[in-house]
């Protein structure tokens, strides 16, 4: 009989019914004569029955593989889930989703397969499909180029991973602001390979969760909270009130917010810290503690045939220091009504310079002098006398650092200064303190030859014909300054004067050098101008002059012999020609 059913297949040809007719034909085999054989020949039977064929009801990933040879599911996977790396992946990376190219990611098909084949042939499993024809799943065995995935995972990393936000409180326009903290995130680039070498790409509409770190904010939400309602919240209630020398200062919110902040301590809670040293030097501030107080005056010098003389002797003053002004300040900040008002604490301070200590600092003769000529303007005159009178008399002790900034201060109003005219992109137009790069100038100049060294300074956007070619600086408060380092050996005394059509700066001290000269090279990289239209009331017509490349040389000399020189690059772009609604420049 078992011969008979063997011989005798239904008359189905096609590569599936020949699959089918060869399982049945092998099933009843077993059936016809599985009374007769032991538990080893049933095991060698389902080995004959399964042949090389994947078992049937196997599936890789919903792909069903089941009853194909092991060529033909190969084939088949590689169709279904062969691309499923090639297009960017949705991923789930903390609190953020993202595209990610998984590259080093590929279907191995081959060792899928052979899972697939191979899964479950010991005896018991290899009898049991004799008598059922359960489905079953089949992980899918992902192929991994480590070096290439990591690489991309580490460039997933650097574009996702954020830093913890601390949590704090921060001042603007007289308000506080709360800074909200937030948690940081890095992913775990090692666990997400173990991830993604799991993952067969498509098989849902879920993002897939990459693993990643989290590094929470020491300072949370809970101290933002207490800092605004026991600080933050009453220091910008309402000025603040100082009296001193039988004046009264008064700091607005808004000037204290300018220089206070609030840093975590060792324990993490946000304290106060005001700088006084800005307090200090701001205009809204400066101009009442100057009236309020004695400031301390160095003493004036002149030159007296090549030989520097004490024109007039210094004088102490009464002066408010820094730290004075934050130990009167702060504690009124979380008061209210009256008791915002306290007393400002002065000290004697002596001057730098005294006609006893001259000769001590070494300030003995003429370092070098420099003038720069200006059409006559009244805004001109106004801002170039104010900077040389707030430059005037300055002492630059050996290796400190001067500020043009710092000594002018800010140009307001307040401060002194009026409105003129400036350069702002690439144009002139009104603002306040225009003509003080005039002084800027000079005093590059005066650096310049007496050798000493430019730490900060910036050239003019486009050439101005006043000023030397590569040999001129201009000036914009809170982003370009003019600062020199005393790099001399002896201190640096400072006379600016102004008249109302130049203005002089001359360095007194000790030369280092015998001579310091200028050699200009040619223009280089020239460009012309264009023309351009300009609007608003700022508008200030200009007449068009050619941009071009320069580069000065400083030369050294000592003895009749150059020691060393040094070159100064500058490039100007072309000053275009503007009019202001049909107006054109003289």
């Amino acid at each position: 009989m078992l011969r008979s059913f063997l011989l005798d297949p239904p008359a189905d040809t096609t590569p599936a019914g020949r699959r089918r007719i060869g399982r049945t034909g092998r099933v009843a085999l077993v059936a016809a004569g599985a009374a007769g054989i032991g538990f080893g020949g049933l095991y060698g039977v389902g080995l004959l029955a399964a042949g090389d064929e994947v078992p049937g009801g196997t599936r890789v990933s919903g792909v069903d593989i089941g009853g194909l040879s092991r060529s033909e599911a190969r084939e088949k996977l590689e169709r279904a889930l062969g691309g499923a790396w090639s297009e960017p992946l949705k991923v789930r990376i903390g609190d953020r989703t993202a595209a990610i190219d998984a590259i080093g990611f590929s279907l191995d098909s081959e060792r899928t397969v052979a899972d697939a084949a191979q899964a479950g042939s010991d005896p018991f499993t290899v009898i049991g499909r004799l008598f059922t024809s359960g489905d079953r799943e089949v992980e899918p065995v992902v192929r991994v180029d480590k070096e290439k995935a990591r690489a991309a995972l580490t460039r997933t990393a650097k574009a996702h991973d954020r830093k913890a936000r601390e949590g704090g409180v921060t001042f603007h326009a007289g308000e506080p602001v709360s800074v909200k903290p937030v948690s940081g995130q890095s992913l775990d680039v090692d666990g997400a390979l173990k991830v993604l070498a799991s993952t067969v790409p498509g098989q849902g509409t879920e993002a897939i969760r990459l693993p990643i770190s989290t590094n929470e904010p020491k300072v949370g939400a809970a101290e933002v909270t207490r800092a605004m309602n026991d600080f933050a919240t009453p220091a910008m209630s309402a000025p603040v009130t100082l009296t001193t020398g039988g004046r009264t200062v008064e700091i607005s919110p808004v000037t204290l917010g300018k220089h206070l902040t609030m840093k975590p301590d060792e324990g993490n809670r946000l304290q106060p810290v005001l700088d006084g040293e800005g307090l200090q030097a701001d205009p809204a501030v400066s101009g009442l503690l100057a009236s309020a107080t004695d400031k301390a005056v160095n003493a004036k010098l002149r030159v007296d045939g090549g030989r520097v003389v004490v024109a007039s002797d210094g004088k102490s003053g009464q002066e408010v220091t820094a730290k004075a002004l934050e130990e009167a300040v702060l504690p009124l900040l979380t008061r209210t009504g009256a008791a915002r008002t306290a007393a400002l604490a002065t000290e004697k301070v002596a001057p730098e310079l005294t006609r006893d200590n001259v000769g001590r600092l070494g300030i003995k003769e003429k370092m070098s002098s420099f003038t720069v000529d200006f059409e006559p303007a009244a805004y001109r005159v106004t801002n170039i006398g104010r900077a040389a009178e707030l430059i005037d008399g300055s002492v630059v002790l050996p290796g400190k650092t001067w500020s043009l900034n710092r000594t002018v201060g800010e140009r307001t109003e307040a401060n002194g200064f009026v409105e003129g005219i400036i350069i702002n992109n690439n144009q002139f137009e009104k603002a306040a303190g225009g003509g003080v790069s005039t002084v800027a100038t000079t005093v590059f100049n005066a650096v310049f030859f007496a050798g000493v060294k430019p730490v900060e300074y910036g050239a003019h956007s486009f050439y101005i014909e006043r000023y030397p070619e590569g040999r001129e600086a201009t000036v914009a408060w809170g982003s370009l300054d003019l600062k020199f380092r005393n790099d001399s050996g002896n201190a640096i005394y400072i006379d600016a004067q102004a008249t109302d059509t130049s203005v002089t700066v001359t360095f007194l001290g000790t030369k280092k050098y015998d001579s310091v000269a200028a050699v200009k090279g040619p223009r280089t990289n020239v460009k012309q101008p264009g023309i351009r239209e300009g609007s608003g009331d700022k508008c200030v017509p200009q007449t068009p002059l050619e941009g071009f490349d320069v580069a000065v040389d400083r030369i050294f000399e000592n003895d009749g012999e150059e020691i060393k020189r040094e070159t100064f690059k500058t490039r100007y772009v072309p000053r275009d020609e503007v009019t202001c609604d049909g107006e054109t420049a003289d």
